[in-house]
C-alpha cells in the first residue's frame, strides 16, 4: 500500500472512529427543577468528574476554600448527607473540590443548595490559572433545596477548583454536585438530535387517483416556501427611506422588533402630543411583506430611560399618564403584533415599582392582557443567558417574577398568554454551556421562550461566536423564536451590524445567511413507491407540493399547499 493510500486509509479510519464515538456519546440531560424541594434529587450523570458528589462518604474529595469552616450534616428525616460551609465572613468561604479540566471541552454543572436563613444568591465559581469563571447561580432558600444548573468551557487543560460563593454570611449547604465534560463533537450531536426532534417532521405524501387508488411512480416535488421558525432582526425607521435596506431585510426575515420607534419616549416626547407616524409606517411596511412584529415596549422600568416630564409627575399624575399610554399604544396596535414587552427589564430596574408598589408590573400585565388577549404578554430582560454572575438576572429570579406577575391579579393566571423574553446581549466569548443550562431552567415556566435582542460584542472569531449562540438557542426545544438586535443605521448599529452601508454582508451577515439556508428544506423531487407514498423529512414551515401523474396521457398535475409543524399530520393524500 502506497503512502497516499495509507494516508487516506488513516483519515477514513479516524472519521469512522469519530462517528462511532459521537454515536455513543452521552446524551445531554435537559432535566432540572424550579421547585424548592424537601430533599435534593440525585446528581446529574452520577456526578460526572466530581468525587463523592452526594457526600455519602462524608467530606472525602472535598476541601475548605477561603479559610472558612466546613462540616458534615445529615437530614434527620431521611439520613441524607451533605456539606455545610459555616461561620462564613467572606463571600468566597465555601466547600470546594479540585478537578482537572480538558482544553476546549464543554462542562455542564449542577448542584443542590440551601442556606441556613432566609434566602441568598449563591454563585458557582471555577478557579483556574487564568482567573475565576462564574458558572451559574441560584436564589437559594432555607428549609428546602434549590438546584443550580450552569456550565463553562475550559479554555486550557489544567487544574481547577470548584466552589460556591455568596455575598450573604449565611451558612451554605451543598449536595449532589455534578460536573460533566462533553467534547465539541458530543455537544454538536446533542444539538443535531434536538433540531431533528423539535424543528423537523417526517411526512408521508400519498399520491392517489380520484377513486382513492395509489398512483405508483407519481412525480412529487417539494418546495419550501416559508420557514416555520420565526427568525428576524430589529429594524430602524431608516428602512422606510432606503430601498437597499428594504430589499436586504425582506429577503431574509419573517419577524421583527422596532428598535426604538414604538417606545414611549418616541411616541410622546412632549406630554399630550402623541405621534405614531413612524411606527405606523414601519408596521405597514412589515405587514406588506408578511413580517410579524413584536410590540416593544409599553413601559421600561429603567429610570434612565424615562422622559423628564414623566419623572416630574406625582404618583397620581403618573398613574393617569401610564393609563393613557397603555390604552393609546395597545388600542392602536392590538391584533397587529404577536407579542408585547409590557414592562421591559423589570428584573434589573424598578422605576414603576418604586412609584406604585411591588405589584406594579403585575397590574400592567393584567391591563395589557385585557386590551390585546390574542398576543403574548412577554417579560424581557438581560443576563439570564449571558452572565452567570449577575444575581439580578438569575433564572430562578426570572421565574419567580414571572409567577408573581401571573399570580398577583385575576386574569394573569393560566388564561393569560405569558412569554419569556431573553435579550441575549453577549460578551465577545459567550458561555455556551451556561446558555443551554439556563434555557433548561427557563423552560420550567411552561411558556414560549423568545430570544429577543441577540448580539455579540465584536472580537476574535466574532461570526463563529454568534453562530454558536444561534445554533444553541435554535436547537433548544423551549425556544419559539429568535430576533437579532441588528437594526441598521448609517452611523453604526447598536453593537453589531450584519452589513456595511451598501448592504453587502459582513462576516456575521454571511453566517446568518448560512444558517437561514441550513434551516430550510432544499427543494427536491421524488417518485412515489408502489403504494403511492413518498416520504420526506421536512423542517417546519409552509410548502408547495406538486404531484404529476406518471402517465403522460393523464395530463394531470396538482399543486397543493402544505403546512408542517409539531402538531400537524404525518400523512397527506394528494389526488391526481
Amino acid at each position: 500500500m502506497g503512502r497516499s493510500a495509507v494516508f487516506f486509509f488513516l483519515v477514513w479510519a479516524a472519521a469512522l472512529l469519530n462517528a462511532a464515538l459521537v454515536a455513543r456519546s452521552l446524551p445531554y440531560d435537559y432535566s432540572t427543577s424550579s421547585e424548592c424541594l424537601a430533599e435534593p434529587l440525585e446528581p446529574h450523570y452520577g456526578g460526572g468528574v466530581i468525587v463523592n458528589p452526594d457526600f455519602d462518604a462524608g467530606l472525602k474529595g472535598w476541601s475548605v476554600f477561603g479559610y472558612g469552616s466546613v462540616a458534615e450534616a445529615t437530614s434527620a428525616a431521611t439520613g441524607n448527607r451533605y456539606a455545610v460551609a459555616t461561620n462564613r465572613t467572606r463571600p468566597y468561604q465555601s466547600v470546594s473540590q479540585k478537578v482537572y479540566l480538558q482544553n476546549d471541552t464543554h462542562y455542564t454543572l449542577s448542584a443542590w443548595l440551601q442556606v441556613s436563613d432566609g434566602s441568598a444568591d449563591v454563585i458557582a465559581v471555577v478557579k483556574t490559572a487564568d482567573g475565576f469563571t462564574h458558572a451559574g447561580g441560584v436564589d437559594a432558600r432555607s428549609g428546602c433545596w434549590s438546584v443550580l444548573k450552569g456550565g463553562l468551557t475550559a479554555a486550557a487543560s489544567g487544574p481547577a477548583e470548584l466552589y460556591f460563593e455568596s455575598n450573604s454570611t449565611v451558612d451554605v449547604w451543598v449536595d449532589n454536585v455534578s460536573l460533566q465534560p462533553f467534547s465539541r463533537e458530543e455537544w454538536e450531536s446533542h444539538r443535531g438530535a434536538a433540531v431533528k426532534k423539535a424543528r423537523k417532521k417526517t411526512v408521508r405524501l400519498r399520491a392517489s387517483d380520484t377513486a382513492g387508488n395509489p398512483v405508483p411512480g407519481a412525480r412529487i416535488s417539494v418546495e419550501h416556501v416559508r420557514s416555520g421558525f420565526p427568525l428576524g432582526s430589529a429594524m430602524s425607521q431608516e428602512i422606510l427611506y432606503n430601498k437597499k435596506y428594504q430589499q436586504w431585510f425582506t429577503q431574509r426575515f419573517t419577524v421583527t422588533t422596532f428598535e426604538n420607534e414604538m417606545k414611549w419616549y418616541s411616541t410622546e416626547a412632549v406630554p399630550g402630543r402623541e405621534n405614531y407616524a413612524v411606527p405606523d409606517a414601519m408596521l405597514r411596511f412589515a405587514q406588506s411583506h408578511g413580517i410579524a412584529v413584536r410590540g416593544h415596549n409599553i413601559f421600561w422600568d429603567d429610570p434612565s430611560t424615562q422622559m423628564g416630564w414623566v419623572k416630574a409627575l406625582s404618583p397620581d399624575q403618573l398613574r393617569r399618564a401610564t393609563a393613557r399610554r397603555i390604552k393609546s399604544v395597545m388600542s392602536r396596535y392590538a391584533g397587529k403584533v404577536i407579542a408585547w414587552d409590557v414592562v421591559n427589564e423589570n428584573l434589573h430596574y424598578d422605576f414603576f415599582e418604586d412609584k406604585f408598589g411591588s405589584g406594579a408590573s403585575a397590574a400592567f400585565y393584567r391591563k395589557a392582557h385585557g386590551l390585546d388577549g390574542g398576543a403574548l404578554m412577554s417579560m424581557n430582560d438581560f443576563n439570564t443567558l449571558e452572565q452567570p454572575g449577575d444575581p439580578n438576572g438569575l433564572p430562578s429570579k426570572y421565574l419567580r417574577k414571572l409567577w408573581q406577575i401571573k399570580g398577583a391579579f385575576p386574569g394573569n393566571g393560566n388564561g393569560a398568554k405569558m412569554a419569556v423574553g431573553l435579550e441575549g446581549h453577549f460578551s465577545a466569548k459567550p458561555n455556551i454551556p451556561y446558555v443551554r443550562a439556563s434555557l433548561d431552567a427557563m423552560s420550567q415556566a411552561g411558556v414560549p421562550i423568545w430570544l429577543t435582542e441577540i448580539d455579540v460584542q465584536p472580537g476574535p472569531d466574532h461570526a463563529h461566536h454568534l453562530e454558536e449562540v444561534m445554533r444553541e438557542v435554535y436547537a433548544h426545544p423551549a425556544v419559539h423564536g429568535i430576533i437579532l438586535w441588528t437594526a441598521w443605521h448609517a452611523n453604526g448599529c447598536y453593537v453589531m451590524c450584519l452589513t456595511d452601508n451598501n448592504f453587502n454582508n459582513l462576516p456575521v451577515g454571511d453566517m446568518v445567511d448560512k444558517l437561514i439556508g441550513e434551516w430550510r428544506t432544499n427543494s427536491h423531487v421524488g417518485v412515489a413507491d408502489a403504494d403511492g407514498y413518498y416520504e420526506a423529512e421536512l423542517f417546519h414551515g409552509d410548502y408547495k407540493v406538486t404531484v404529476a401523474h406518471p402517465e403522460a396521457a393523464a395530463n394531470a398535475t396538482v399543486v397543493q399547499s402544505l403546512s408542517v409543524d409539531k402538531e400537524s399530520d404525518n400523512e397527506y393524500t394528494i389526488h391526481v
